[in-house]
Order: C-alpha cells, then sequence, then structure tokens
C-alpha cells in the first residue's frame, strides 16, 4: 500500500491541487469544517463531518439549466452545460460517500439520466477518509455502512480509499479515476506496510461499537409493513414540533429534491434548478391544493422516504446514511433516530 508522512500531506496537496481543483475540510469561524478550494496555507481540518456533504459538487444549491434569449419573434435556446474541469475531493466520509451512491440510484442509473448531475460526477474524483474519530451522534453502523472502509459493498470507499494511520496517510485506488489519482501523487508516496491500516480498521470499529446510536432496531421498516408505518399514531407526537425550516433537507448528504424557477433577464428568460425541500408548505404545490396539508403529514413525507419508499425501489438500501447532520441541526430536536426509536416501541405497528 502507498503512503505519505502526515507531515508531508500539504506536499501532497500541492501537488495535485496546482495542475487541478482540489477541494477538503478546513475549520471555517464557528470552529466547524466546510470543503473549501486548496490553495497555499490552506490546512485541512482534523474534523470530517463538514457542515455540509461532498454532494454539493454534483447536486449544487443552484445550477443554470437553460436560458431562452428573445429578439421579436424569434427565441434562441441557450445550453450553458460545458464540460466540467476534472476536479478532486479529499477527505469525504465513508457515510457520505454512500450518499453518492444513494443519488446515482435516481440521477444516474433511472431513465432519463440527469446531465447535469452525470456531468459532475464524471469529472470529480472522491477520496475518502475512514473516521478515525465518529461523532457520538453518527450511527452509519445502523445502515451496516463501514466507517473504516474495511469493504464496500456499498460504495463508501469511493475512488480512493485513505487512512491516517501511524502518522501516515495510506492510499488505495478503487477505480479508473482513483488510479489516475495515484498515479500523478506517486512521486510522493512510498510503498508501506498494511500493518497500521489493520490495526486503525480494529480501532475505528471498536470506537463504532461505542456509539449511543450504533445500532438501532429497523426490524419493523419492511415493505409489508408500510402502510401500518404510514397510518400509525406517532406521526403525530413524533413530528409536531417541526416548523418546516428545512434545515435538515439542506444539510443531508442524500436529499436530492429541487424546484425549477424561471428569471425574466430583461432580454429572455433564465432558467434554475435550486434545492427544495419536502418539508416546505409549497413542496409539489398543485393548481388544486398541496397534497400534504399539515406539517406532520410533510414530516411523515420525510421520513417514511427515507426508511420505507427510497428502500423498498433499491433493493433494501435505506436513503438515511447515519451521518447525524439532522440531530445536530434541528432546532426541535426532530431527527431520524427519533422516528426509527418511535415506530420500534409502538404497538399499532
Amino acid at each position: 500500500m502507498l503512503s505519505i508522512s502526515a507531515d508531508k500531506i500539504d506536499s501532497l496537496f500541492a501537488l495535485i491541487g496546482e495542475k487541478q481543483p482540489l477541494y477538503l475540510p478546513v475549520d471555517n469561524a464557528a470552529g466547524k469544517a466546510d470543503f473549501k478550494r486548496w490553495k497555499s496555507g490552506v490546512k485541512l481540518s482534523s474534523n470530517l463531518k463538514t457542515v455540509r456533504s461532498a454532494k454539493d459538487f454534483f447536486f449544487p444549491k443552484t445550477e443554470h439549466m437553460v436560458s431562452y434569449e428573445l429578439q421579436g419573434k424569434e427565441i434562441t435556446i441557450i445550453d450553458p452545460r460545458k464540460d466540467a474541469e476534472d476536479f478532486v475531493i479529499f477527505g469525504v466520509r465513508p457515510c457520505d460517500a454512500v450518499g453518492m451512491t444513494v443519488i446515482d440510484n435516481v440521477y444516474l442509473k433511472m431513465n432519463p439520466v440527469d446531465s447535469y448531475y452525470k456531468n459532475h460526477r464524471d469529472h470529480g474524483t472522491v477520496i475518502t477518509l475512514a473516521c478515525n474519530e465518529p461523532a457520538k451522534t453518527c450511527f452509519c453502523s445502523t445502515y451496516d455502512i463501514d466507517a473504516s472502509l474495511s469493504k464496500d459493498k456499498d460504495g463508501s470507499t469511493g475512488d480512493v480509499s485513505c487512512w491516517l494511520a501511524d502518522g501516515k496517510y495510506f492510499f488505495q485506488a478503487n477505480t479508473e479515476k482513483g488510479k489516475v489519482f495515484v498515479e500523478k501523487a506517486k512521486s510522493l508516496l512510498s510503498d508501506s506496510d498494511e500493518k497500521a491500516v489493520e490495526t486503525e480498521k480494529k480501532a475505528i470499529s471498536e470506537k463504532i461499537e461505542k456509539l449511543p446510536f450504533a445500532h438501532l432496531d429497523l426490524s419493523k421498516f419492511k415493505g409489508e409493513d408500510m402502510m401500518k408505518i404510514f397510518n400509525s399514531k406517532i406521526w403525530k407526537n413524533v413530528a409536531e414540533p417541526c416548523v418546516g425550516c428545512g434545515t435538515c433537507t439542506y444539510v443531508c448528504p442524500t436529499c436530492m429534491c429541487f424546484d425549477v424557477r424561471d428569471f425574466d433577464t430583461g432580454k429572455g428568460v433564465r432558467q434554475i434548478r435550486c434545492w427544495d425541500s419536502c418539508m416546505y408548505s409549497d413542496f409539489t404545490q398543485m393548481a388544486a391544493a398541496n397534497p400534504r396539508l399539515s406539517q406532520v403529514e410533510r414530516s411523515r413525507q420525510r421520513f417514511m422516504h427515507k426508511l420505507m419508499y427510497y428502500p423498498m425501489a433499491h433493493e433494501g438500501l435505506f436513503q438515511c446514511v447515519g451521518c447525524g447532520r439532522c440531530i445536530e441541526s434541528c432546532p426541535v430536536n426532530m431527527n431520524v433516530v427519533k422516528v426509527i426509536k418511535a415506530v420500534q416501541s409502538s404497538d399499532d405497528i
């Protein structure tokens, strides 16, 4: 396995970042971390849990889709899509890498393919870094996601797997894009014994086992129980506090709903797509009415999709990856863990 000393990682960033865009977790003013583009002097954060996930690079908050220019009765259609330049994202959490797989299933494996999303995915190289210090709010193991990157049955290892162990960063290429990255970095990497990595994998797994939500019970989330859960009495108590702020959807690495808006430019129309949230009262608004009139109904929709509808459509893969961001960000302390526990303890399911 190839490695580089941790005290020389900035040299690796410089080698890659001077040739193409490189993004990594960087401390922000609030003491948390955001993905920032590397430039000389930028330092890698010790906190892998960025405020938002790397999803933003492939499914941006806003994206220009098309423009229409008007000249009298003539309409010119302008396609703004261009081939994206190759870029690298270093330090993606394993759960967030699985989140990309969740979105891939909808935007790449169903017809029609989302060409905007595909363009970004084709040009991005994802380097997943094992979670040496998982947060207390993490529960990826509930979904059998491996934070130590020992296995890759779910996409968690990305294009390159990376471990910080024994004062070194170790790299393992998993895809063709990963091999290209390793080849570019090879002048700074050296062959190393994998023993330190195996020791670190074991240590990570032991830490995961001790987390408060390490093994939430999902046994009731089966297709045959869908209508029982939908009609359960739990929703009023669990979801009633929701204020519909949408924070949970905006920090979630798997939420992928969007709205399309048209803007008058003075000489035509510019069409933009932007993130949307099932927690908003005008989400999926139709001419006659909104199909979900109450915040309780909207909350139920969110969690039913994460835990029932999506896995039923995608061979049991849940649309939650246990990153814990919703636990940390919700202003009224409503989150998927509470829903899972409420469903499991309910006597009407």
